[in-house]
């Protein structure tokens, strides 16, 4: 009688590439318009489950410092007490639970993302990976983007301030949208 061994699953780790990846958002201000500001120093692991993307794995986190707006003292606001307390939460944190194809060619991933100190379970819907592809150096490399919007006040970032017009200066929703690019291992 011949026994036959399974064959284990491919599995290809991935490090996120931090000069090619960044992390952005949007939120209103004076509910008039939106104010855009971005994050670097982005690190993170993907363990890609090659036959079963659902069994896959995605983790990340950034720099709560490298916030830039483009305006010097909101930046340094953000980075206070009142907002990320980047002194005391220095780094935020995203550790997928569950993969699921979303149906348009993607996927919808939740996990439990940190920030200020709060862990919340949010869905990220991830446009990619894209296929593999050489960069000039030999690098195996993917790419994907990610979106997701929050309550900043689930997280603890509740600072705000009463407009005499009515209305509050910061809105509660902030939109994210990473883009990502990653190095096979």
């Amino acid at each position: 009688m011949a026994t036959t061994t399974a064959n284990p699953a491919a599995i290809t780790t991935w490090k996120l590439d931090p000069a090619h990846s960044h992390a952005e958002f949007k939120v209103k201000h004076m509910m008039i318009s939106n104010v855009k500001g971005s994050f670097n120093g982005l690190t993170g692991v993907l363990t890609e489950h090659e036959t079963d993307k659902t069994l896959s794995t995605i983790e990340a986190s950034i720099d709560v410092n490298t916030v830039a707006t483009g305006d010097a003292q909101r930046d340094a606001h953000l980075k206070s007490a009142d907002f990320f307390d980047a002194a005391q939460f220095g780094t935020m944190s995203f550790r997928s639970t569950k993969v699921q194809p979303n149906g348009d060619g993607g996927y919808n991933v939740t996990g439990d993302l940190s920030i200020h100190g709060q862990t919340r379970q949010q869905v990220f819907v991830v446009e990619g990976p894209t296929a593999p592809g050489k960069d000039p150096w030999g690098n195996t490399r993917i790419g994907l983007s990610a979106t997701t919007k929050i309550n900043r006040k689930d997280y603890g970032l509740s600072w705000n301030a009463a407009l005499e017009t009515g209305g509050i200066l910061v809105g509660d929703d902030v939109n994210i949208t990473i883009e990502a690019q990653f190095i096979k291992q």
